[in-house]
């Protein structure tokens, strides 16, 4: 890509290139993937995963976040050999029930998973029990988990479970 002094003194000649250049340069910035996110990456397809909580699925077994191409992926293949559904990463038979789904995360909990603390905790939280919910946020947050904190922000300015702050 031709520099200002390089575009003064030789403009007619390479016009069309430098702006060629200059528009792939641009599309490079505007549309390359991140190198990852916050979030991690997806366990199987190792791609960031988005963002947008709508476009991946935690799972209730081993408290994975898969992205939705290879859930998705996962469900087809099971749909078209006519396998029961299973969890895409550790192939444990997915929880049929809410009760599974607690004990499940019960273990991770017991092995200090912070993602584990967090399900919890929101759980907790979206029944009233602000008190349990600030204890497994608190324990997310003490591991790592950086969504936890802001869970924890959020519970202060409220005043749920704390003095409002």
């Amino acid at each position: 890509y031709c520099s200002v002094e390089c575009q003064r003194n030789h403009r007619p000649q390479h016009k069309k290139e430098c702006k060629k250049r200059a528009a792939e340069l641009r599309d490079e910035v505007l549309f390359k993937q991140p190198e990852s996110s916050d979030l991690g990456d997806c366990p199987i397809c190792f791609l960031p995963l988005p963002i947008d909580p709508r476009k991946s699925t935690l799972t209730g077994c081993c408290s994975k976040s898969i992205c939705d191409g290879c859930d998705i992926a996962n469900q087809a293949h099971e749909m078209n050999e006519s396998l029961p559904h299973k969890c895409p990463f550790c192939r444990h038979p997915v929880p049929k029930s809410q009760e599974e789904v607690v004990m499940n995360i019960m273990k991770r909990v017991e092995a200090n998973d912070p993602i584990a603390f967090h399900q919890m905790g929101h759980m907790c939280y979206e029944e009233g029990d602000y008190d349990g919910a600030f204890e497994y946020y608190k324990k997310a947050a003490d591991l790592g988990d950086a969504v936890a904190h802001f869970e924890l922000s959020v519970m202060y300015r409220e005043g749920e479970g704390v003095e409002k702050d």
